[in-house]
């Protein structure tokens, strides 16, 4: 937040010094645009042709006073002048938010000043004491100020503060840097090089270098405890992390306290779980920067070693989110993923709502393509025939929205949309249909959509909606018969089935209740011709059928059915049905098959 707050003053400053001119008006203080015809040209050729910035004396101090006098009295010819000297004095005490904006305001105004090796220095140096390291190094990667001193220092210090694997560059640097380095430059410079020397193994080079800098220094303090703790002595090194959490910013504080942790985890001076305990405070106290990294790689490393699966995914799921450690270091997201997949594989027997929610927590780090697609497949299949399908639903739809290819996503938004209707939430199905609807499916993935969407439709009562959807889908009269069968729609139902009346002489348990639904149909029509008919046609195959009493009832004696034994033999029916998985979809969530009206 601070650095945020830093970067609009500074932008804000430099919008004020961009409009200083004497035949301009100042803009109000915030406005960043340039003023019309403010454009000072020229001054990039007078500074190419000054002598080159090589050491401190280069950012020489100017009072705030006397930078803003200057700039408001210099003329058109001075201005960029008086710019590059307030500039200069900005860096030289350290204020490189403020610098960045008047630098900006300088290049604004002469846009060849990005071409002058020692505007680049400058501005390479303001992005360095903004922490933008890639930055000011980008800036810095000019061929005249390859053997610069002074810009060999700052690349150190832009080097030093881009973390730790960049040490070793670091330090490269210094042999070009030396002649520009002075007990008079800031300490920041002395802090970079010692920390530079420090994790790159070299803690004595470490102490020579804070040997200039205050005894009572935090800084240097915490820098000097860790490099008595890389040489074995963790006595010296507790005194110097007290005296740190004595006098520090909370930052130091929090580093001399995770330095000290990381000594006794080392020396085995703690047990396991204890650090993690300590490292879990930690965590949950500071966030979003290489303190909180370190804190992570040592919990990660820690439970690992315990076989503690939890901390390990905890640890290496927030490593992987936060801190690009995919990218550092691949081989750790293989090993969660690994750790992942074996923990909720069936064969591990884990519980299935602590499977679901391992899944569920670190789903963003769950293998891809074909293996986390059966990983996910098969927690789903667990989470369905459990009865819990909504949870399963939503399982599956982050699959389908964030991992599944193009043609997976076909039969994976039918699945997805069943589970949703089968949890009674068919407005959801509808919504997951809808956003993923993709007229380039194969005609086969299309039809099951279809169907799903009809199931949807049917659900929710827009009949005509889910009959119309299946008009485009050819041989679709058992799923139109089984939503007009649930509807007690009888005379539409009637229509449709009594085409598809089976022909044979064995009647299956399907076959069976395609006759049944359509006797009841016609009864509840006072069809008794029909009934007659019927019963001459199907009476020798339901002999000795377990369904046969129900079928005479209904046939044998038309007119003598009344509503009590319509409802026995709708009871009766064999659950079989013509319309296959698609009668489960309609009947989500009714707890008793349909009865007569």
């Amino acid at each position: 937040m601070r650095s945020r707050l830093l970067g609009g003053t500074a932008l804000a400053l430099g919008a004020v010094l961009l409009c200083a001119t004497t035949d301009a008006p100042l803009l109000p203080y915030g406005v960043l645009g340039p003023t019309v015809g403010a454009r000072l040209p020229g001054f990039a050729a007078d500074l190419a042709q000054r002598p080159a910035i090589v050491g401190g004396a280069g950012w020489a101090p100017l009072a705030d006073a006397l930078a803003w006098d200057r700039l408001i009295t210099a003329d058109t010819s001075q201005r960029q002048a008086a710019r590059w000297d307030y500039a200069r004095s900005l860096i030289g005490a350290e204020r490189g938010p403020e610098a960045i904006g008047v630098l900006e305001a300088m290049r604004q105004d002469d846009p060849d000043l990005g071409m002058v090796d020692a505007w680049r220095l400058a501005h390479g140096a303001a992005l360095t004491l903004l922490g933008r390291s890639d930055a000011a190094l980008a800036e810095l990667d000019m061929p005249g100020l390859a053997t610069n001193p002074e810009a060999c220092l700052w690349r150190m210090r832009a080097l030093a503060g881009a973390g730790t694997e960049m040490a070793e560059p670091a330090l490269q640097q210094m042999a070009c840097a030396v002649p520009a380095l002075d007990k008079s430059r800031p300490a920041p410079f002395a802090l970079a090089i010692a920390g530079a020397s420090l994790a790159a193994g070299q803690p004595e080079a470490t102490l020579r270098w804070l040997s200039g800098l205050p005894d009572r220094d935090p800084a240097a303090n915490v820098l000097r405890g860790r490099a008595e703790v890389a040489l074995g002595r963790p006595d010296a090194a507790r005194l110097r992390f007290g005296r740190v959490e004595q006098s520090g910013t909370p930052v130091q504080r929090m580093d001399a306290r995770l330095s000290m942790l990381e000594s006794d985890i080392a020396r085995k001076a703690i047990a396991p779980g204890s650090a993690l305990r300590e490292l879990n405070e930690v965590r949950f106290s500071w966030r979003g920067d290489a303190i909180e990294e370190r804190a992570l790689r040592l919990a990660y490393g820690i439970a690992v070693e315990q076989n503690n699966l939890t901390q390990t995914l905890s640890a290496g799921a927030a490593l992987v989110r936060y801190h690009d450690a995919a990218v550092k270091d691949p081989s750790l997201l293989t090993g969660l993923r690994t750790r992942l997949s074996a923990a909720i594989d069936p064969a591990r027997n884990l519980p299935l709502d602590q499977a679901a929610g391992l899944y569920w927590d670190y789903r963003d780090i769950a293998p891809t393509g074909a293996e986390g697609d059966l990983m996910a497949s098969r927690l789903a299949e667990r989470l369905q025939q459990a009865g819990l399908y909504e949870r399963a639903a939503d399982l599956l739809s982050y699959q389908l929205t964030q991992r599944a290819g193009d043609l997976a996503r076909g039969p994976l938004s039918a699945r997805v949309a069943g589970l949703y209707i089968l949890a009674g939430k068919a407005d959801r199905a509808l919504r997951t249909l809808r956003e993923t609807n993709d007229p380039g499916l194969p005609d086969d993935m299309m039809a099951e959509r279809k169907r799903v969407e009809a199931a949807a439709l049917a659900q929710l009562g827009r009949t005509d909606e889910a009959m119309a959807a299946l008009d485009e889908l050819p041989g679709s009269g058992a799923l139109q018969g089984e939503i007009l069968w649930q509807r007690h729609e009888w005379a539409r139902y009637a229509d449709i089935a009594a085409p598809a009346l089976p022909t044979g002489r064995a009647l299956d348990p399907v076959a069976q209740a395609q006759v049944l639904r359509y006797a009841i149909s016609q009864a509840m029509l006072g069809n008794g011709d029909g009934l007659t008919r019927l019963h001459a046609r199907y009476a020798p195959a339901f002999k000795g059928l377990a369904s046969a009493p129900v079928f005479e009832m209904l046939t044998g004696t038309p007119g003598a059915v009344d509503p009590g034994k319509l409802a026995q033999a709708m009871a009766a029916i064999p659950s079989a049905s013509p319309a296959g998985d698609f009668a489960d979809l309609l009947m989500a969530g009714k707890k008793d098959p349909a009865t007569p009206k």
